[in-house]
C-alpha cells in the first residue's frame, strides 16, 4: 500500500478501504467528542453506538439525523461497563472514551470478569502527530499510560508503534529509542536497556525494522546533527517513530509539539481486545476525529 503521510491520506485510506467500523462510545457528553463522532459519521469511516446520559447526549444537538444508536445509562461507570461488554460480545470493533476521566474506562477494560485485557497483555498508548513542514507522520510511546515501563514493557511499546508504521504502509519503520545522550551509562538504566533492545532488533525479533538508541530527539530527525556529532546512526536522521524512556519526556515532548508547533495528534490505547480511543477531555474536536481515524486503520 501507499505510505500513508498526513491525516487527509488517512481518511482517504479508510474510505477507500471500505471497511467501516463499529464504534462503542462511553459517555460522549462533551462537544468536542460530539463533533468528532458527527463528522466520522458523516464521511462514513464509522458507526456508532453510544452509551451515557441520553438527556446530556441530545442537548448537544450533534446526533440530530446521524444514524447512531443510543443507551441510556446516566451512570458512567456503569455506562463504561456497557461499552466494553459491546466489545466482548463482538458487537463493536473499537472503544472510545467520551468526556470520563481514563480512569473510569481503563477501569471497565482491566475488569477480572468483564474485561478486555487478554492475560499477558501490556496496555500502551501510541500517539501519531503531524508536524506542520514535516513531510512525514511521527509515531511515538509512551505518552499517557505507562509511567516507568521496564524492559518488557519497552518491548511491548516497540512492537505497538511498529504495528502502527506499518498498518500505515510503512515496510521497514525507524525507530529511535530516546535519551538525552547517545552514550551508554548504567548509571541511567534505560541507556542499557536500549542497547538490549537494538540487538533484539538486529536478530529480527521485531521484524523487518530499524531501531537505534540511545540517541536524541533532535539525532534522530536530523542527518546533518548526527553528523556533526560524529554519529552513525542507521536512522539515518529519518525516524518514522520515537520510544520515550518515560511518560514524563514523552509528554513533555507531545505537549510542547502540540502547543508551539501546532501539531496535530491523534493517540489510541492498544494491548487490549480492541483499540481504544482515549483522547484527553482537552483535545480538540480534530484531534479525537484523527484518533477515531486512527483505530478504523490499526483495528
Amino acid at each position: 500500500m501507499e505510505t500513508i503521510r498526513n491525516f487527509d491520506q488517512l481518511t482517504g485510506h479508510i474510505i477507500n478501504n471500505g471497511k467501516v467500523k463499529r464504534i462503542a462510545v462511553a459517555c460522549p457528553h462533551d462537544s468536542h467528542s460530539a463533533d468528532a463522532i458527527k463528522l466520522a459519521s458523516e464521511r462514513g469511516i464509522a458507526t456508532f453506538t453510544l452509551f451515557g446520559d441520553e438527556a446530556k447526549m441530545r442537548s448537544l444537538g450533534c446526533f440530530d439525523n446521524l444514524p447512531v444508536t443510543m443507551v441510556n445509562e446516566p451512570d458512567i461507570d456503569k455506562a463504561a461497563a456497557l461499552a466494553v461488554k459491546a466489545i466482548k460480545d463482538g458487537e463493536a470493533d473499537i472503544l472510545m472514551k467520551g468526556s470520563i476521566n481514563t480512569d473510569n474506562i481503563l477501569k471497565a477494560i482491566l475488569n477480572k470478569e468483564h474485561g478486555i485485557l487478554p492475560k499477558g497483555n501490556v496496555l500502551s498508548h501510541v500517539t501519531v502527530m503531524e508536524v506542520p513542514g514535516r513531510e512525514k507522520l511521527i509515531f511515538m510511546s509512551d505518552v499517557a499510560v505507562i509511567p516507568y515501563p521496564n524492559f518488557e514493557q519497552k518491548q511491548q511499546m516497540i512492537k505497538y508503534v511498529l504495528k502502527c508504521c506499518r498498518d500505515f504502509g510503512i515496510e521497514r519503520p525507524k525507530i529511535g529509542l530516546i535519551h538525552f545522550t547517545e552514550k551508554v551509562n548504567p548509571k541511567f538504566p534505560n541507556s542499557t536497556d536500549y542497547v538490549q533492545l537494538v540487538e533484539m532488533a538486529n536478530k529480527g525479533e521485531f521484524g523487518d525494522c530499524v531501531l537505534d538508541g540511545p540517541i536524541d530527539v533532535r539525532t534522530a530527525f536530523d542527518e546533518e546533527t548526527a553528523r556533526i556529532k560524529g554519529i552513525n546512526s542507521p536512522l539515518g536522521g529519518d525516524a518514522d517513530g520515537l520510544i520515550f524512556p518515560n511518560i514524563e519526556s514523552g509528554n513533555v515532548f507531545y505537549k510542547t509539539m502540540t502547543y508551539f508547533c501546532r501539531a496535530e495528534i491523534a493517540g489510541v490505547v492498544l494491548g487490549a481486545q480492541c483499540p481504544v480511543v482515549i483522547a484527553s477531555r482537552g483535545d480538540s474536536r480534530v484531534s479525537k476525529y484523527s484518533s477515531i481515524a486512527l483505530a478504523c486503520t490499526i483495528s
